[in-house]
């Protein structure tokens, strides 16, 4: 694999800053997450020398800047920047990998756009609206954010951490449940007073809260594979995975590892990179 060479795309309201890695095979591989740029998949992209591997910043997210002023994106605004962007690339169709809030938005895309898509993995999508306690967890993610624009980004971040580690379904007095203290995770205590993170003011209740169009997705040509994590069972994202994968009618594919399998260090997490490689070669060989 070539060092990667670095690309801009105009779309509207953004400027997208994305990483090509030049190889023999094909298709492109194009590996997405949010609001995870696309520093976090240097380890996985390294698997895969062979073949052409596309990374981005999403918009509002690392070196992608917004210029429409707006305060939130939402999956279909992603979704519709992957469209661009894969028609840039040369149209498709492409395989994707996408983690997390990055799995939301590339299944906005294949209901949009199947025919851009060979093979979607989706990993762990937070689709929180398809879970049975759905109430409750929207109820606990519109806390997380409350509590981010009154308390600013640790208190926020500690609440975060305690419900994406959760295991087992949400509990109705969440908001009232004693919260970690943010400096045991190494957090400010204190608020700086901004609210622009690309989280919790730009993409956490947009993704979480959005409505898939399942009759859409089943009858894409897309192959659309969902993947849950070996350890992190009972999690949200991990829940949100097997409730999508239900409502698709497919089995999910368990991955090693857990959430962020695929990280070789980044952002100081590593989980299991190399099986977790081998797990999607095989699952995009299939």
């Amino acid at each position: 694999m070539t060092e990667p060479k670095t690309h801009t795309l105009q779309v509207p309201g953004a400027t997208l800053h994305y990483d090509v890695r030049e190889g023999e095979a094909s298709p492109i591989l194009l590996l997405i997450g949010s609001p995870m740029d696309a520093t976090g998949f240097t380890t996985l992209a390294g698997h895969f020398a062979d073949r052409t591997v596309v990374t981005y910043d999403p918009r509002g997210i690392g070196r992608s800047e917004r210029t429409d002023g707006a305060a939130e994106s939402t999956p279909d605004l992603h979704a519709d920047d992957l469209h661009r962007l894969i028609t840039a690339l040369g149209g498709g169709p492409v395989d994707i990998f996408a983690s997390s809030g990055g799995a939301v938005n590339g299944l906005a895309l294949v209901a949009r756009h199947p025919e851009q898509v060979r093979t979607l993995v989706a990993h762990e999508p937070p689709a929180a609206q398809a879970l049975p306690d759905r109430e409750r967890a929207l109820a606990a993610v519109a806390d997380i954010r409350g509590t981010y624009e009154r308390d600013g980004f640790g208190p926020a971040m500690a609440k975060f951490i305690a419900i994406t580690s959760l295991r087992g379904e949400i509990p109705a007095d969440f908001a009232d449940m004693p919260m970690p203290n943010p400096a045991d995770f190494g957090m400010p205590t204190e608020d700086d007073g901004s609210r622009d993170d690309s989280l919790f003011a730009q993409n956490l209740i947009s993704c979480t809260h959005y409505e898939h169009d399942f009759a859409a997705l089943r009858a894409a040509s897309t192959r659309v594979v969902v993947g849950v994590g070996a350890e992190s069972a009972g999690e949200m994202a991990h829940r949100g995975g097997q409730a999508v994968a239900e409502r698709l009618g497919v089995e999910p594919v368990t991955f090693p590892s857990d959430h962020g399998g695929f990280l070789g260090g980044e952002f100081g997490m590593k989980g299991d990179p190399d099986a977790f490689a081998v797990t999607l070669r095989q699952v995009l060989a299939s």
